[in-house]
């Protein structure tokens, strides 16, 4: 067997977490959405001048929005660049058709969960900002619906998406601003922002990242977080160079690289031919 017959092994038999990045949504072409962090800065900064050293940072520019507007500019305008919903492709609907115990989506977008539409058995966690708020509060457990439910509730759930910087739906919370982010990371070492269900199912697990890059220290960090204390093995389906950053990160975390287009290696989880290029890794 390849590694890709052994990754989609483990995604159907639930040994394996799929950790879906942005670059997912490129499957069908081009998205009505940014699919990085610098396209999302300058999306965001366009609907909201910020200071020119700072434009191309997004949490920083979120930050400035924020502190000088308030924060429901910041939610509206996240909003409304979020509001176009890219429809769910193939390894959306695969993901939906199997249910794996824990899906972890890395973006702001809803396009998992719409996929997942018409089963019964699942439901959300989803990370939160702490901004207004007066208690300790790191995420939200949610049904489809966006209704809010005891933690214990996600115990059992078929299929858990867990949504570790939130986004715009269904709660419309989400993690952005650099206080955003440094409430969580003087926690994230202790574990105490990660949802006791996903330390759960993580334990017995391993993870593969699809359509994820790792060349933002933001990045690296929450994936060696959640990874944590979790059992492997691990892959990366990253095409062409590396930073060095991210061989260093792979290194450390003992991440197997797959070096192939996500298109193909698409194709070959989800059980179509690949065409005009090899599948085995």
């Amino acid at each position: 067997m390849t590694a890709l017959d052994d990754i989609a092994a483990g995604i159907r038999d639930g040994w394996l977490v799929p950790w879906l990045g942005p670059d997912v949504l490129t499957l069908d072409g081009p998205p009505p959405i940014p699919t990085s962090t610098r396209a999302l800065a300058e999306r965001l900064v366009a609907l909201a001048p910020v200071p020119g050293r700072i434009r191309g940072n997004v949490w920083s520019s979120a930050q400035y929005i924020e502190s000088h507007q308030h924060r429901m500019t910041l939610v509206r305008l996240i909003g409304s660049i979020f509001a176009p919903r890219p429809e769910p492709n193939a390894l959306h609907r695969w993901l939906a058709a199997i249910a794996p115990p824990l899906v972890i989506e890395g973006w702001y977008d809803s396009t998992m969960a719409r996929a997942m539409a018409g089963r019964d058995d699942w439901g959300l966690v989803q990370a939160v900002t702490r901004n207004g708020e007066w208690k300790d509060v790191w995420y939200r457990t949610l049904t489809p619906t966006g209704e809010q439910v005891a933690d214990e509730t996600a115990e059992g759930w078929g299929s858990v998406i867990y949504k570790p910087h939130g986004g715009v739906e269904p709660a419309g919370s989400f993690l952005l601003s650099d206080s955003d982010y440094v409430e969580v990371l003087t926690e994230i070492d202790i574990q105490t922002p990660i949802p006791p269900v996903v330390r759960a199912l993580r334990a017995t697990r391993g993870f593969v990242f699809l359509g994820c890059r790792f060349r933002d220290q933001m990045e690296r960090m929450f994936a060696t977080q959640i990874m944590k204390r979790s059992a492997g093995p691990h892959f990366a389906v990253i095409e062409g160079d590396l930073t060095r950053n991210e061989a260093r990160f792979l290194a450390r975390q003992d991440i197997r690289r797959i070096d192939l287009p996500l298109d193909l290696t698409v194709e070959r989880l989800t059980g179509a031919a690949c065409a005009n290029a090899p599948c085995a890794a």
